[in-house]
């Protein structure tokens, strides 16, 4: 059983707002923690992790983040950047030569040909870190077929076959020019792999994962635990709630595949990934753990987006935010209503299956929130839940 809630929260709107969605039949389950002030503030869980076996959601219901995995990424690559092994203005290709002559493609010609251009610049580490290297079809369909084809990302590659793929491959628009959501942290597991001389996956339990306790956190689940994992729903435009196939939902985390990946693969526990985010709220610091130092995750957590990147794809649908190193960060307050509701200064991201966590430093609190819903949140579930959490709390 958790601790009892403490005496300053009412956690009555986040009860309700939760169990709102499950009665409007939007959601088969989900559960929610919240810290504050180094204290288990909330937890509570409503529906069923399994809907047609009547399961119950559970604090040990292994849910998959998808890119919630990001965060981790991050902090296991800027571990290798306090040893001093690069620095992010660094080229990509002091590190993994295959990027050092990278093409960009403009369009086809009347015959359907690829035109290329030569990239301007070096793509850097700091690229990699805030998806402005170049990656992606950006809206090119010609060039969506040719990654579409050569499928860099497929899970019967290496990070190190990926990488190479990856770097054959034309770049959707000029480095530093746009903001994309690409297969950027992918190579930022590749650089992890090279410069630490183990595979990602070893490398982020072993100095990520283990020191925060975080032990039911792995890219591969077992079968004496995967009766625990959450199915996966689909909620349709009617607002029909139709599970997934297992073997596609689970496709990922049912075998040992080559493919280590930085930007998706993790599945967790609410209380592990509580760790992950306290940690980072404790700037580095957890149970005595030190996975980063201060002034690493104060990086992190900056926004480094420069004002003349405009084109940010759907990056501004987070609100007034800008882009630090694997997080979105809060640069100004809501304009309206119908943006999610936060603070400035706090640092969070989400995964494709509707997963949630952030990071409030002002108000000395973390909140995740757990779910298994495609696709990505189209009921308002973040905005509402942010709101319930404040309105909970009393934020000063």
């Amino acid at each position: 059983m958790p601790p009892p809630a403490a005496p300053h929260l009412n956690r009555a709107p986040i009860d309700a707002a939760l169990q709102g969605f499950i009665e409007r039949g939007q959601i088969a389950g989900a559960e929610a923690i919240v810290f504050k002030d180094g204290q288990e503030v909330y937890y509570g869980s409503f529906g069923f992790a399994d809907r047609e076996a009547k399961r119950a959601m559970s604090r040990d219901a292994l849910i998959q983040i998808y890119s919630m995995s990001k965060p981790v990424t991050g902090v296991a690559l800027m571990q290798l950047h306090e040893q001093g092994l690069f620095q992010l203005d660094d080229p990509l290709s002091k590190y993994l030569p295959e990027y050092a002559k990278m093409k960009v493609y403009v369009g086809e010609d009347k015959k359907g040909k690829p035109i290329l251009e030569d990239a301007h610049r070096l793509i850097t580490v700091r690229d990699i870190t805030r998806h402005t290297a170049g990656f992606g079809a950006a809206g090119k369909p010609g060039l969506e077929k040719i990654i579409k084809e050569a499928n860099p990302t497929d899970w019967k590659n290496t990070l190190t076959e990926m990488s190479q793929k990856l770097a054959s491959l034309p770049l959707g628009y000029q480095p530093g020019e746009k903001w994309l959501y690409s297969a950027a942290v992918d190579v930022q597991a590749r650089l992890v792999e090279k410069l630490s001389g183990v595979p990602y996956e070893q490398y982020a339990r072993e100095h990520v994962l283990a020191p925060l306790g975080m032990s039911e956190t792995s890219f591969y689940v077992e079968p004496a635990r995967q009766g625990r994992r959450a199915a996966e729903y689909q909620l349709s435009e009617a607002g029909v709630l139709t599970r997934t196939p297992d073997e596609e939902a689970f496709g990922f985390s049912s075998k040992e595949w080559p493919m280590d990946p930085g930007g998706f693969g993790w599945t967790s526990t609410i209380d592990d990934y509580s760790k992950f985010a306290r940690m980072l709220l404790g700037e580095g610091e957890f149970g005595g753990a030190r996975v980063l130092k201060p002034e690493t995750v104060r990086l992190m957590a900056t926004n480094h987006l420069d004002e003349s990147i405009t084109d940010r794809s759907w990056l501004p649908n987070k609100g007034q935010v800008g882009f630090g190193i694997d997080f979105a960060v809060r640069l100004r307050p809501p304009v309206d209503d119908k943006e999610n509701p936060g603070e400035v200064g706090e640092f969070f991201w989400d995964g494709r299956d509707s997963t949630l966590f952030w990071v409030d430093p002002k108000n000395h609190l973390t909140a995740v929130m757990l779910v298994q819903l495609i696709p990505f949140d189209k009921i308002g579930l973040h905005r509402t839940f942010r709101r319930a959490v404040y309105d909970a709390i009393q934020p000063t």
